[in-house]
């Protein structure tokens, strides 16, 4: 049963990507390179003929615009108002099906889906783990899934986690705030921390350093827009859990998966797994 925290996501996601919702011609490069930090390992080759997956928190169908294409069917699966701006922003890829459901209630079939994925959504709901088992459980035996989840920084050093701690006091207290100051904060930090750190480890990189401990660093080949729309989603999300990889691999495990992979670069953690055949 969906909490009011649940709740409250659910609105401030549909808020979120109505103002922000990716359509932007000029950030085209950056969404093909957003969905290959994602899928550069996905098994495409591996998929049947015509197959059938779900995005599950579809979100604007930023992601959804770049599978669609590759397969047969493709159900957009989100609870939030953001679906209309996905069925907008979709309207040209005719074999989308559009679902409003949380991803615990999805109204799939159990064991219909060639492939599902599923980012950025289950570390905003309390009952992570429940609906990680509701979506596999959708799978065929054998079908892969790809998931994200915020990592607990546990491959960064101290000092960086420190860092961390210190910047998710204040989130707290914007997450709780009324929307449009949710926003204009969210903003602000994107203007006066995201940018300038993005730059510095771009600057770092062109000089031949190496920035990947650098705060930020995988924004620094991002357009602002996504700066300022990550942003929001960071400090203006009421529920935010972080796993380790550990943590993530054995609930993967318990939810149904199997041959459980990592992707080794940002972002984390992003894993790749397929449903048990038991």
């Amino acid at each position: 049963m969906a909490t009011a925290d649940d709740r409250e996501v659910i609105d401030h996601f549909g808020r979120e990507w109505q103002t922000f919702s990716h359509r932007e011609p000029e950030g085209e490069e950056n969404l093909k390179r957003f969905f290959d930090d994602y899928f550069h390992r996905f098994p495409w080759q591996d998929l049947p003929p015509n197959a059938v997956g779900a995005d599950v928190g579809c979100g604007t169908g930023r992601v959804a615009r770049f599978v669609a294409p590759r397969v047969g069917k493709l159900f957009c699966c989100d609870p939030s108002a953001a679906l209309d701006v996905a069925r907008s922003a979709l309207a040209d890829e005719p074999n989308c099906v559009f679902i409003s459901a949380t991803a615990d209630n999805l109204p799939i079939d159990p064991a219909s889906l060639d492939f599902a994925y599923c980012l950025g959504v289950l570390h905003h709901v309390s009952n992570t783990e429940e609906s990680l088992h509701a979506i596999v459980s959708k799978l065929r035996p054998g079908a892969p899934f790809l998931l994200y989840l915020y990592y607990a920084l546990e491959n960064r050093p101290a000092w960086y986690r420190m860092l961390w701690r210190l910047t998710d006091a204040p989130r707290r207290v914007v997450a709780r705030a009324p929307f449009m100051l949710r926003l204009a904060s969210s903003q602000l930090i994107a203007a006066l921390v995201y940018w300038p750190l993005a730059r510095l480890a771009l600057l770092v990189e062109k000089a031949g350093g190496n920035p990947h401990n650098l705060p930020l660093a995988w924004y620094r080949h991002k357009r602002f827009y996504f700066m300022r729309s990550d942003a929001l989603d960071r400090f203006g999300t009421r529920v935010e859990k972080r796993y380790t990889r550990a943590q993530m691999e054995e609930m993967m495990r318990r939810s149904g998966l199997e041959r459980i992979s990592f992707n080794e670069h940002a972002p984390y953690w992003t894993a790749l797994g397929f449903r048990t055949r038991a």
